[in-house]
Parts: C-alpha cells; structure tokens; sequence
C-alpha cells in the first residue's frame, strides 16, 4: 500500500509531520480529516528502483540540480503519444513505460519513470502526475483528474495535445512578430554605435585643427559630439544604465501591481498591443473551452484559466467573472464589465450560455482570435519594415548632417 508523508496542523495549532498509508492520496486526506487535522502538504513517498539497487551496492554518489522537468514541447509529444496508445487498447502502466523506453530525452524518461512508479504503487495517474509540479500544471492535471472521472482518457488527453499544440502555434506567431523588429533594432543600434564610435572621433578632430578649439559649432553637431565623447570615455555608465533598468523592471514585476502595470502596458501599446490582446482572448477561450468540454466544473475552470491566462490584465478580469459566476450570475454579464473583452466575445459567449453550448462557441472564439493574430502578424511584419528603414534613415542623416554643417563654415573660409 502506499505511503505518504504528511505536515498538518492539530487542533491547538500545532504543526505535526509524520507518515501515513493508505490506497490513494484522496483516502489519506480523508483520513487525516478525521482525525480533526488541517492539511498543510501531503505527498506520496516514492521509492524509485534506482534508490532500491544503490541499498544492496556501494554507496553512490548523486548530484541533485533540482527537479527533472519536461519542456512544453516534449509534453505535448508524449501526451498526443499517450493518447494514441490508450486509443490503441495499452493499459496505462504498459503506455508509460513504452514511452519511457522510447524516450531520448533524459528529462522525460526520468519523469515518465517515476510517474509510472507512482501509478505501480496504486496511485491514480492524477496523483502521480501531481508529484511533478515543474512539469504538469493544474490545467493537465485538471483534464487528467476529468479524463478519470469520465473514464475517457484518451479523448482528453487527445484534447489536450491538440489545446498545447494550438497554444504554442500562436504563442509561435506573436514572437515572430517581435523578432523581425528586435533584430532590426539591434542592427541599427550597432550601426549608431559604430558611427559614435569611428567616426564622429575623426570629424571632431577635424573641426578642431581647421576651426580652433574654441569655434562654435552648430548645437547639434556639439551635442553628437559630446555623446561620442562621453561613449568613448564613460562607456561604462551606458552598461550600468542598461543593468539598472532591467533590475528596475524585475523589480517592478515582481510586484503584483506592477505586473498588472507593465501586462497594461503591453496590452495596449501600439502596433504590437492589438496581437498581444487577440492572442490573450484567444488563449482565455480555448482554455476555458477545452476544460469545460472536458468535464471540468465551470468555476474550477475558470480558476485554472486565470493562473494559465499569462497575462495580470485578463487575469484580474477572469477574477472578477469567478466572483460573479459564484453568486449564481452567467459568464457573460460579467466579462462585459471588465471592459476587458471585445463585444463580439460577449456576444457568442451569451449566445453559447443561451444554447447551451459554450464550450463550442468559445473554441470558435479562439479560431477567430488566432486567424486574427495570423493577419495581424502579418500585417505588421509588412508594415515594421518601411517603418524600420525610414527610421534608420532619419537617425544616420541627422548625424550626417550634423557632421557637414561645420563643413559648410570651413569652405565658407577657405573661400575667403
């Protein structure tokens, strides 16, 4: 029988730790409450084959660099992999272990085996997925719990292959958007550099032995001068600049108003803010729409799509939605409240309330919202590149010509 190990508080609110066993970790829950405990943590002990061998050998020596966890795309690899296989007719303890045997990964054959241990001990496989935080959230561990309760396993987990499948296909689209820029950016600040750099020094020393030290100069032309001095110079202070700025931005995050801040920012900045809003909607409506069609209780539901929403302004929103769904109100009044979503998502949501099938209109939701963000990503791209190239022009003529307008004044002089 399992074992599990448990902290709870008694009832003079004292903390007590100990063992206990029992057939799944719902029993040892249930257990624990009887005998009048609060739940702190409860976790089964795991003894892995490995640990078992090194007792009867020599002494081994193991490194621990942390908990093994699976990367998102090898997650829905395995999971579309596994829902084949039960598909197939496998047992679900003969399904783990032939992906673990398949696996190249070191990462997911370590996480397959002890997963595949747990559910050997008489664990669910909810349970045993749980005992791996880093790489199943509450999302697949909700669809699993679901998947269980319905005893359609495969179907769910074939739904939520094809939600990751989808998530990281638009995830995809939105950072294509931001990379063209980013690189564009980059190259024209070298290029800016290196102007500051090589060859503002030599106009400057020039001007100096042709005009005289004390000649003026055009405001613009001192001031591209007193930058490349100070580049050259006091270069360290841009490197400081930069770190600071950073350290003040993971500080600002770290802020739960300042998260919600910066995400506002985001949501709602220019050119790049309409893709990361779509993406956003698009995100929320199939994550609701995959757990509701799974199963999964509306309100636990929705406190999933607000901890995986990625984004603080569509999570306070979310928020408010639960409160109002809880005192017995519908998801559409509320989401219109928020101000958050656009009318047409209020208005198929209601219409999906109405009918009795939300979980369908809001996947509908989510394929408009990411054909949208293909359009928009693809409208932006065409539109950053004309934008880039009169940029750069702007920034190298100005210090072009701040460069020739003392030149004016020495062939004005050399003419005389």
């Amino acid at each position: 029988m399992p074992q599990f190990q448990y902290v709870v508080w008694d009832a003079s609110r004292k903390r007590r730790q100990g063992k206990i066993n029992a057939a799944s970790q719902e029993a040892a829950s249930a257990e624990l409450r009887r005998k009048g405990y609060g739940i702190e943590s409860l976790q089964m002990v795991v003894e892995t084959k490995k640990a078992k061998s090194s007792k009867k050998g020599a002494a081994s020596f193991n490194i621990n660099l942390g908990p093994v966890v699976i990367n998102r795309k090898d997650l829905t690899v395995v999971t579309r992999q596994l829902a084949i296989l039960l598909s197939a007719g496998l047992p679900l303890i003969r399904s783990l272990r032939t992906l673990e045997k398949q696996a190249k990964n070191p990462s997911v054959r370590a996480v397959l085996a002890k997963t595949s241990d747990i559910v050997e001990g008489g664990a669910t496989f909810a349970e045993a997925l749980a005992q791996s935080p880093k790489s199943f959230d509450k999302l697949y561990l909700n669809m699993v719990r679901a998947g269980e309760a319905s005893g359609a396993m495969e179907i769910i987990l074939d739904r939520l292959a094809g939600f990751m499948e989808k998530s990281a296909r638009i995830a995809g689209k939105v950072k294509s958007a931001m990379i063209y820029p980013t690189v564009v950016l980059s190259i024209s600040l070298l290029a800016v550099v290196g102007l500051m750099i090589f060859i503002v020094p030599n106009f400057s020393k020039i001007f100096k032995d042709l005009l005289g030290d004390d000649a003026e100069l055009p405001g613009i032309t001192t001031f591209l001068i007193t930058v490349s001095d100070t580049l050259m110079t006091s270069w360290y202070y841009y490197i400081i600049g930069v770190i600071s700025i950073v350290i003040l931005y993971k500080i600002i995050v770290m802020i739960p108003a300042g998260k919600w801040g910066v995400d506002w920012c985001k949501y709602n900045m220019p050119l790049f803010g309409p893709i990361i809003a779509k993406s956003a909607i698009s995100r929320f409506s199939r994550t609701l729409g995959t757990l509701m069609s799974s199963g999964v209780p509306v309100l636990n539901a929705l406190a999933i799509v607000k901890e995986t929403s990625g984004n603080d302004v569509v999570a306070s929103a979310v928020q408010k939605v639960y409160g109002a769904v809880k005192e017995g109100e519908g998801i559409a009044g509320p989401l219109s409240k928020t101000k958050v979503f656009p009318e047409m998502v209020i208005s198929m949501v209601e219409v999906g309330e109405e009918t009795g099938k939300l979980p369908e209109m809001l996947d509908k939701i989510a394929n408009t919202y990411e054909d949208d963000v293909d359009n928009s990503v693809s409208a932006l791209t065409s539109l950053i590149e004309p934008l880039m190239i009169v940029g750069l022009a702007v920034i190298v003529g100005t210090i072009v010509i701040a460069l020739f307008l003392p030149l004016t004044k020495i062939i004005e002089q050399m003419s005389a």
